[in-house]
């Protein structure tokens, strides 16, 4: 597949919907084809994902050495992620242009969850823009309820027992990164975000009219996602195709803002419970041959690895950085 199709999941709000199962196909094909796909009917409004994105650009007009003051840290991995901070995470490369904020999904200080895993916890929540948690929660729980449709949708395609898929992501560590993109000038190298293929189960992502994502082909192309107004784009993580064995497609794209213009992005990100240790649940596909990957260990290595003085050992997963 050389595009990315746009699928209207309508139908996978009522299981016992006539259009469930030629739905379901849809994005089985979407996301064994090429691993992305636009979709529309989630219920999210537009108003929604607007609201969204003006409170995320009033987190990045903060004054700087406020946002120092509420930076992530080793320790609790939420709050400001300074311009150029990150590189690959495997070493190589220039720093990414993005400034970023870290979110978690929202666990409360006393939270039984937490004694099992610290990388549970309360979120650092911008003191200057006060109503942009109530606004970013409310939209977070509507994309859980989209990214619940979607593993049923998969369950379905893939032969699986209803629910096991959607069974893992009860207490997960989904995660939201918000981002800024300044414009890049016409002949300036490296990338907004490099090559990368996502590490987690699923993303979802409301397209920033700016443009700048771009998506790898299997003949080593790139393309852009035609995403309508008011839908969104979905792509499979390294989780989801370590779990169909390999079935599922997690494939590479980068960011390029060349527009002139600011981009502002807010990527959801699905990953599973702390605990839950992610296998194929199927006959790998030949020549598919990756380890298990225990979520808790798998996140605690990502971020740990996006610190530009660490680096991956051999107890690191594959973490999606790609060759140039």
């Amino acid at each position: 597949m050389d595009h990315i199709p746009t699928i209207n999941i309508a139908p996978l709000h009522d299981p016992a919907h006539a259009d469930y199962d030629r739905t379901a196909q849809q994005v089985m094909d979407a996301c064994t084809e090429i691993g992305f796909l636009s979709i529309t009917g989630t219920g999210i409004s537009q108003d929604t994902v607007s609201e969204v994105r003006s409170r995320v650009r009033d987190i990045f007009g903060i004054d700087e050495s406020a946002k120092w003051d509420q930076a992530i840290t080793r320790e609790n991995y939420r709050g400001f992620i300074p311009m150029g901070f990150f590189t690959p995470n495997d070493g190589s490369g220039k720093a990414d242009k993005y400034e970023g904020y870290k979110l978690h999904c929202e666990t409360a200080t006393d939270a039984p969850i937490r004694k099992d895993c610290a990388l549970y916890g309360p979120n650092i929540w911008p003191r200057e823009v006060p109503e942009a948690g109530a606004v970013i929660l409310d939209y977070w729980a509507q994309l859980d309820r989209v990214a619940d449709m979607l593993f049923g949708a998969l369950e379905v395609g893939l032969n699986l027992p209803s629910g096991q898929l959607r069974d893992a992501f009860r207490d997960p560590m989904t995660n939201m990164t918000l981002l800024h993109y300044p414009p890049q000038a016409p002949d300036e190298g490296g990338y907004g975000i490099h090559p990368h293929k996502d590490t987690d189960a699923l993303t979802i992502i409301a397209p920033d009219p700016v443009g700048g994502l771009e998506v790898q082909t299997r003949d080593g192309g790139w393309i852009t996602p035609d995403c309508p107004p008011g839908g969104f784009i979905v792509n499979i993580g390294d989780m989801l195709e370590l779990w169909s064995g390999g079935r599922l497609k997690s494939t590479p794209h980068r960011v390029v803002n060349r527009s002139g213009r600011e981009r502002y992005s807010f990527p959801y990100f699905a990953v599973p419970r702390h605990d839950v240790v992610v296998a194929p649940l199927l006959d790998p596909l030949p020549g598919f041959d990756r380890p298990s990957v225990h979520c808790g260990h798998w996140s605690a290595e990502i971020w740990r690895t996006n610190w530009p003085d660490e680096t991956a050992d051999a107890g690191t997963p594959e973490l999606g950085t790609l060759n140039d």
